[in-house]
């Protein structure tokens, strides 16, 4: 399997040439591996090592203060996840990181919020560290636009107008994450382990990993292969939510993290997913003419609530008592 490294500089200059090759590239990845890494993109280096350097703080709270922002305590699924909360692999013990999970922060009363929408809501932030609210959502703006940029170069490539995306990102479902590997003896495969074999839920995700490395892509033929961590890079995959969008043009590939060194990690992704409206049916060109497309229309947030009600045992628990 190759997973190719793209320059997406031409994505942000004034030459169409120039982005249709970015597009064609992106274009390619992502019906083949369905990963590939980013250079040439706005984040600093500076930006990545402040925002590093947050989640080690995060991480170092005393769990006391850690869990008064339990994502058990949000109806919106915010705030701090213990370790083997997520369980990605359903097949494996739950995963062994921790997690903080923000997303589009919305005041209780805002009128999108309520039970036909039930991932928007207000964040939950740590009041144990100055300034950190503003700092985690600066970012996150600032991944969103990386996102929607990568998203128009797929929209360049499927023939459509490049600004397809933008309307459908008005009120993201996107979600900027912290995880924290903690060290552990491995004296065997399965406790090198530290995420489980999962595809992702949405659209795209965009990751930032740390020098540790531990990112495996699974290829067609069932075998591991190291995506090992590249400077001043991104590594961008597609999600299942884009796959039955695109009417499984775009390969949401299977990943895991597998640390044999037993070494403390972090890692960032930042999960690129519409409004929760969002109509997500056959993509224009993704369907030859007259035939019908795969997956019958959802919308976003229903994608959305579906996985993780799959992914989280205390969701899980809580969506069977609603049913009964």
């Amino acid at each position: 399997m190759n997973i190719p490294l793209i320059d997406i500089a031409p994505l942000y200059q004034d030459n169409p040439t120039g982005k249709l090759s970015v597009a064609n590239a992106i274009d390619h990845a992502c019906q083949h591996s369905g990963f590939f890494y980013i250079q040439g993109h706005p984040i600093s280096r500076e930006r990545i090592a402040a925002m590093r350097q947050l989640a080690q703080d995060f991480f170092a709270l005393p769990a006391a203060e850690k869990l008064k922002i339990n994502i058990q305590l949000s109806a919106n699924h915010r705030g701090y996840g213990e370790t083997a909360a997520e369980q990605l692999d359903p097949s494996q013990p739950g995963d062994w990181k921790e997690s903080y999970d923000m997303g589009l922060n919305l005041p209780v009363d805002h009128e999108l919020i309520g039970p036909e929408r039930p991932l928007y809501g207000p964040n939950q932030y740590p009041t144990a560290i100055p300034d950190f609210q503003r700092r985690m959502e600066t970012h996150y703006w600032d991944m969103l636009a990386l996102g929607k940029k990568i998203l128009s170069a797929l929209a360049l490539a499927l023939g459509i107008d490049e600004t397809f995306f933008d309307n459908k990102f008005d009120h993201p479902l996107s979600v900027l994450r912290f995880l924290h590997y903690p060290s552990r003896p491995t004296t065997d495969k399965q406790a090198a382990i530290g995420a489980g074999a999962h595809s992702d839920y949405g659209c795209i995700t965009i990751l930032w990993q740390d020098e540790i490395g531990g990112l495996q892509v699974q290829d067609v033929n069932g075998r591991w292969i190291d995506a090992p961590p590249i400077a001043n890079t991104f590594v961008i995959n597609i999600g299942n939510m884009m796959a039955r969008w695109s009417n499984d043009r775009y390969k949401s590939t299977p990943h895991r993290v597998y640390n044999p060194s037993g070494a403390e990690r972090y890692s960032m992704p930042f999960f690129v997913e519409p409004d929760f409206d969002t109509d997500v049916s056959c993509l224009p060109n993704c369907a030859a003419a007259g035939d019908t497309p795969k997956y019958a229309p959802i919308s976003a947030g229903d994608w959305m609530i579906y996985c993780f009600n799959n992914t989280y045992a205390y969701r899980a628990e809580e969506y069977q008592q609603e049913e009964t």
